[in-house]
Parts: C-alpha cells; sequence; structure tokens
C-alpha cells in the first residue's frame, strides 16, 4: 500500500484549521445558549427524499435482523427532542448520502444543524449569516433573490407558468442530455445548477465576503418546510431559503413543517415517486410523525454544510483538502 493511499488527504495545518473553526461554531452557539446534543447515525426510518439516496445496514436487534437506515441528517431525531421541549438546539453530526462523490461532496460528511423555537425564517437567516461570519473570520454581505426572479434573469422563462416541454426542452440543451424522463422539478434542478449557481455568491476574495440568499422555491420543493402565499403574486412557495458562497450551496433553510398528517402525506408521495423513478421504497419515520402529533414548537431549522464552509473559508476548492479521510481512502 502506498503512501497516498494511508495518509489523510488534507494537510495537519488544514485540520488544525477545521478544528479551530469547529471550536468557533460551538463557541457561537454556547454564547446563545444553544443546547448541543448527539442523536443516532442509525434509526429506523430514513430519508424518503427522491433527491437522496439513503445507505442501510441490517443489524441484529431484538432478536431479529432488521433494516436501519444511514441518517442523511440528523433532522428526524432532532425534531422529535423539540417536541420533547429541548428548546434551541445544535448538532454537528455526520451524515450519510450515497453516490455523492466529488469536489463539494462525500458520502460521509459533517453537517451543521439547528433549530431555534420562535424564529422565522429571516430571523433564522441572519442567524446563519453571524455563524459564517464567526467561521471565515469577515463580515458578510447577503444580498436575497426571488427563485422566480432568477430564473426569469438567467434562463428568460417563469418557472412557476412556462409548459413542462418547453423547460424539459431547455434542460435537455443546457445538460446535454435526455430529459425525457424528467420530472418537471428534476428540469428545473438540473438549470439552477448549471446555469444559475454558478452565478451565485460571486465573491472576488474582499475584505467583505458576498453571499446570496435564494427565497420562494416552488411548493414542490418544499421538502420538511411549510408552504404559504408568495406575497408578491399570490403563487403557493416553499417556506425556506438556502445560502450560497463562491457557487456553492452552503445551507439550506426551513419554517419548520409541524402537521403531521401532512406529514405523512408528503411521505407517502415521496415514495410514490420514487416507485416511478426505480428506486428502492425507504422506510419513513414514524417517531417522527409521533413526535409531531405530539406537538412540534414552531420554529425554523437550518442545516449547513460544515465541511463546505471550511473549505471555502481555507480557500481550498476540494473537500478532500479539509476532510482527513474521504470516502475512497476511508
Amino acid at each position: 500500500m502506498s503512501v497516498a493511499d494511508w495518509a489523510p488527504s488534507a494537510s495537519l495545518d488544514a485540520l488544525r484549521f477545521r478544528a479551530d473553526r469547529v471550536a468557533a461554531v460551538r463557541q457561537f452557539f454556547a454564547e446563545r445558549q444553544v443546547l448541543e446534543v448527539d442523536t443516532p447515525v442509525l434509526g429506523q426510518g430514513g430519508s424518503v427524499d427522491p433527491l437522496l439516496d439513503s445507505l442501510q445496514v441490517e443489524a441484529q436487534l431484538s432478536g431479529q435482523r432488521q433494516r436501519l437506515w444511514l441518517q442523511t441528517s440528523p433532522e428526524f431525531h432532532m425534531k422529535r427532542l423539540l417536541a420533547a421541549g429541548s428548546g434551541p438546539i445544535f448538532q454537528i453530526a455526520h451524515a450519510f448520502r450515497d453516490a455523492e462523490v466529488g469536489q463539494r461532496h462525500n458520502i460521509e460528511f459533517t453537517l451543521l444543524e439547528w433549530y431555534q423555537p420562535g424564529y422565522g425564517l429571516e430571523l433564522l437567516r441572519e442567524e446563519c449569516v453571524e455563524l459564517i461570519e464567526r467561521v471565515i473570520g469577515k463580515p458578510v454581505s447577503l444580498s436575497v433573490h426571488r427563485y422566480r426572479a432568477l430564473f426569469e434573469q438567467w434562463l428568460e422563462i417563469d418557472p412557476f407558468t412556462a409548459e413542462t416541454a418547453h423547460i424539459a426542452a431547455l434542460a435537455a440543451k443546457v445538460g446535454g442530455m435526455d430529459s425525457s424522463d424528467f420530472s418537471r422539478d428534476d428540469c428545473l434542478d438540473l438549470l439552477f445548477s448549471h446555469v444559475i449557481e454558478p452565478q451565485l455568491g460571486r465573491d472576488s476574495g474582499g475584505a467583505v465576503a458576498l453571499l446570496d440568499a435564494v427565497v420562494d422555491y416552488p411548493a414542490s420543493q418544499a421538502a420538511l418546510a411549510k408552504k404559504r402565499r408568495d406575497p408578491v403574486d399570490g403563487v403557493e412557495v416553499a417556506a425556506r431559503f438556502e445560502l450560497y458562497w463562491h457557487g456553492v450551496e452552503l445551507a439550506n433553510g426551513y419554517d419548520e413543517l409541524a402537521d403531521a398528517s401532512e406529514q405523512q402525506a408528503r411521505f407517502e408521495a415521496d415514495n410514490a415517486l420514487r416507485q416511478r423513478m426505480g428506486k428502492p421504497q425507504v422506510d419513513s419515520d414514524q417517531r417522527l410523525l409521533a413526535a409531531l402529533e405530539a406537538g412540534l414548537p414552531a420554529c425554523s431549522g437550518v442545516a449547513l454544510g460544515l465541511d463546505r464552509l471550511i473549505m471555502l473559508a481555507a480557500g481550498e476548492r476540494s473537500l478532500d483538502q479539509v476532510i482527513a479521510f474521504p470516502t475512497p481512502r476511508a
């Protein structure tokens, strides 16, 4: 085995930088009296999101072999803590998503996730910016953009009213692939990632970091967020935001859905879509549904890719430079 096979991909200086930035995160939340929690990596339910591929294992549990899921995010367990009365909480968690390998992806990665009861999305977004400022060591200037306006600016289409066939044809042209089997949201995601995302958070490296937030995504992309009416034109949109820096998605924030019956309906719809896509069914988290039924406090939450933020703060272009052992050499 060569040195390259066993040695860490990141330098020791980079790993010291990482440790220092993680300590800064913990200090940030300690100052705000946000409780650090530690929830399981394995769960009896997984993410049914059609865009995510969960990993599963079999384990001996209660005298029989049982399927367990490696968590794509600590969200479900953290919401169960919120329903139990935890108050504001955060976690630095290892998460797993199959087939996600590349400069900005690793199958096993580190998420910083936190929830603030009583916070609306704008207040949580402000706190997210303050956290990023602490980690990168300089002030942030944030610009907020509506999803619809970005499509009109960069692609000259209205993503809410354009014919699906037109969106699919444009996606095929931009992506250089056959999009005939793509859903409308698949096509919109392709267009967003190929054309719009590289334009977001464009930063020349000055004294102030330039970040962009995207809001008012289509209601079909709400995931575990509430839906609301866009005050500009009345269309139903997802109550969520995403933050971008250097064309990289850093954070995804939700006004959290608390309705158990609506959540159950979304789980079922997502698993039905997975079936149509030829993807395996995933066990939905029944304990999360029970927690929502018991009562989730009104709250907003955000998941931030900590590896990505540290990578950009260090001036690197690949996660390998800030992770000791990425999956290919784990």
